[in-house]
């Protein structure tokens, strides 16, 4: 996630850690720097005009702290600024006091939406709520068997218009909202049509099934790789429709960062919710000053904690804790580790949110279910002492382990590359000013 943009504000941090006082003339430098970066990450112009405005005001203006140097105070600055052009402050989804609580998703054709209604749907559940699916997309071939698909996978239930009684939007919300009331259930997550691209009719369509039932929260599902088109679509649905918010979906693909960076200050919008990946799992609210840490390379401890709070139990967090406090971290529990990563989302994400590591540790260390595959094989192939001192696996030991294991030599050395990377960024976790990082995730 905003690989790209994460890169170039490291590059220049370093460059401004070194300076002596903020000058007018190293303050123009700098921020010609950020209006590159942002430029190039597709924010739309005028917000990096404004930014960069901002910023120098602030910059010129600010007395520099004794505590803290020049080049600090100015990435602070920007930190704060960031912050602000993400929405200051994170905007929850209401909830109506009078069941059940009505969320209607919108967007384009192929932006996740169906995905999207899934994903809030079991996110919520966890939290309590009893959710009730609906099928109100009956323009999109299929639209309605995803749903009732993906609701059967969840163990989630779907209203849809299966028989055809109606072959009518509002009529099909109408009627979910009367099931819900009489089944008690609390939420409704309604699946709008969408189309491939704007035209009238779905927004009169839309506008109609909004009127109707009076939901409670109007949400638009926007692909956040499509950078500027997804804020131009966002403006579009605001003044056609009116949002209450927005779900950003396949932020781990997205390395610019350009809609996240543009839609609210466009639109005026908030971002809600943002997906980081294909599993139902991979959800996250919208936070803008962990955000603003995050494409800053400063991670995002408190979201780290939070989500190995949801996956990984007291016990294996305290055995785990041990280990990394006294440096006895084996292949073994790279291996575990690696499986408990896979729970909370993508390793990309999950490895960003940890401060100062820095894009250039996080290359090399991506897995998918084959790469696991074959990390379980080669580990299951080594002896007991091979686990636990690594160093000692040679030339004969490696290709030993490559044919107990229906690998290669090289994926053998692959691995045990990673394992080292691994074992770095656990020394880095054991830091002093990271103690904190290993102190919460063993309390809530």
């Amino acid at each position: 996630m905003f690989e790209q943009l994460t890169e170039r504000f490291e590059t220049l941090f370093k460059k401004l850690k070194g300076l002596g006082k903020l000058t007018e003339s190293n303050i123009q430098d700098a921020l010609k720097d950020v209006r590159r970066t942002l430029l190039e990450a597709d924010v739309n112009y005028k917000v990096v005009k404004n930014f960069t405005e901002n910023v120098k005001k602030k910059a010129l203006g600010e007395k520099v702290l004794s505590s803290i140097t020049p080049g600090q105070q100015f990435i602070k600055i920007v930190h704060d600024e960031l912050t602000s052009l993400l929405g200051a402050e994170s905007q929850e989804v209401k909830f109506s006091s009078s069941p059940p609580t009505i969320w209607m998703l919108v967007g384009l054709q192929g932006s996740g939406k169906t995905t999207a209604c899934g994903k809030l749907a079991k996110y919520f559940r966890k939290k309590g709520k009893r959710p009730l699916l609906v099928a109100a997309d009956i323009k999109r071939p299929a639209a309605v068997q995803q749903l009732i698909i993906l609701g059967r996978n969840l163990n989630i239930p779907v209203f849809s218009d299966s028989k055809k009684l109606w072959q009518n939007p509002e009529k099909i919300c109408e009627q979910a909202k009367k099931k819900a009331t009489d089944d008690d259930f609390d939420l409704l997550i309604i699946d709008t049509a969408g189309r491939l691209h704007i035209d009238k009719d779905l927004m009169d369509k839309l506008q109609s099934v909004k009127k109707k039932i009076k939901p409670h929260e109007v949400i638009l599902v926007a692909d956040a790789m499509t950078g500027q088109d997804a804020v131009n679509i966002a403006s579009s649905f605001e003044n056609e429709v009116g949002l209450d918010g927005i779900f950003l979906t396949k932020m781990d693909g997205d390395a610019r960062g350009g809609a996240a960076l543009s839609i609210k200050a466009v639109c005026g919008k908030p971002i809600k919710f943002i997906g980081v990946g294909e599993n139902l799992d991979a959800l996250e609210l919208f936070y803008p000053d962990r955000m603003a840490s995050r494409i800053l390379g400063m991670g995002d401890v408190v979201s780290l904690v939070e989500k190995a709070q949801e996956t990984i139990s007291l016990e294996e967090a305290q055995k785990l804790e041990k280990k990394l406090r006294e440096q006895r971290y084996t292949l073994k529990d790279f291996y575990d580790q690696l499986q408990q990563i896979k729970k909370m989302g993508s390793l990309d994400s999950i490895l960003g949110m940890i401060p100062n590591l820095g894009t250039k540790a996080l290359k090399g260390l991506s897995f998918d279910e084959k790469d696991l595959t074959k990390v379980e094989a080669m580990i299951n192939s080594m002896t007991k002492k091979e686990k636990e001192r690594p160093e000692i696996i040679d030339g004969s030991r490696r290709r030993r382990i490559a044919q107990g294991s229906g690998t290669s030599a090289q994926d053998v050395n692959k691995l045990l590359k990673q394992f080292s990377m691994m074992q770095k960024m656990v020394k880095k976790l054991n830091r002093p000013d990271l103690k904190s990082l290993g102190k919460g995730l063993f309390t809530s």
